[in-house]
């Protein structure tokens, strides 16, 4: 088989994505800066040699801290140029929060781009909890979301759920991805307490608090609007509804954050870190 282009292909989804291809039976090209297959959105010189010879491309942007969408845009049309058949971009529902934010106008570049097109806009994470923003520090896990509840997802079904896309299907579609079950911070901290064995707490934080927190660390302004804005949602209790994108491509139910939180939970970096006496607990 012709392989799939796999942009981000180190990352969450896109090292997930490489398996689950493998494991049907396709032939992935994970590319990043640093993979064997070396892209990067800045150098448009590395892109011919990553496209070439690909059935379908799977896009995860730069980040959304600027418009990468003129990007996209280049890129869709070098990749239509080759013969490549299909494009797959990962979004997020947050796109709705800022509709005019980078990852809006990613999207509107890829529907007005050559190539047939699929849309993925996962919910937050649950490997945000193991991997990102959510991780418990010193056991405890601090946001500005109050009590509103989020349906995270597996981002193993997020990586099944464009391994079957990828070949083909579900053109024009924008598929919106959760999982089966909404859950507030507190519940959460108490499923990662007993995947983990050890306290997890919940406090909230204010949005001046939150934002002091990025610019400390030297987050860009542009990502900062983005993250509030999807935070924002949480808090408002605007991102609690369930999405059916998962069983409407694989025809089974997704993953919920119990079920999630007792297969990664156990061996994550923070998790092992707690056993290891490095956090408080």
């Amino acid at each position: 088989m012709a392989p799939f282009l796999i942009l981000g292909g180190t990352g969450k989804v896109g090292r997930r994505l490489t398996h689950s291809l493998t494991h049907t039976g396709h032939d992935p090209r994970p590319a990043s800066r640093n993979s064997a297959t070396r892209f990067d959105w800045q150098d448009d010189s590395t892109w011919p040699a990553a496209l070439a010879g690909t059935e379908g491309v799977f896009v995860i942007g730069p980040g959304s801290a600027t418009d990468w969408s003129p990007r996209l845009t280049g890129l869709l049309e070098a990749a239509h140029a080759d013969g490549v058949r299909r494009a797959v971009l990962l979004s997020a529902r947050g796109v709705e929060f800022l509709p005019d934010g980078a990852v809006a106008r990613a999207e509107q570049a890829l529907r007005k781009g050559p190539l047939p097109w699929t849309i993925l806009r996962p919910s937050h994470f649950a490997q945000n909890f193991t991997e990102a923003m959510f991780a418990p520090r010193g056991g405890l896990i601090s946001a500005p979301v109050g009590m509103g509840a989020e349906p995270f997802i597996d981002v193993a079904d997020i990586a099944d759920v464009a391994a079957a896309v990828l070949p083909g299907g579900f053109e024009g579609e924008t598929l919106a991805l959760s999982g089966p079950e909404a859950a507030d911070f507190v519940q959460a901290a108490q499923i990662l307490t007993e995947a983990s064995g050890t306290l997890v707490r919940f406090a909230d934080q204010s949005d001046a608090d939150h934002v002091a927190q990025l610019r400390a660390a030297g987050t860009p302004e542009g990502y900062i609007e983005w993250r509030m804005a999807m935070l924002g949602g949480i808090r408002r209790g605007e991102d609690a509804y369930l999405s059916d994108g998962v069983k409407h491509v694989l025809g089974r139910s997704p993953i919920g954050l119990r079920e999630w939180a007792a297969r990664e939970v156990p061996g994550s970096d923070w998790a092992m870190a707690v056993r290891g006496g490095d956090q408080a607990g």
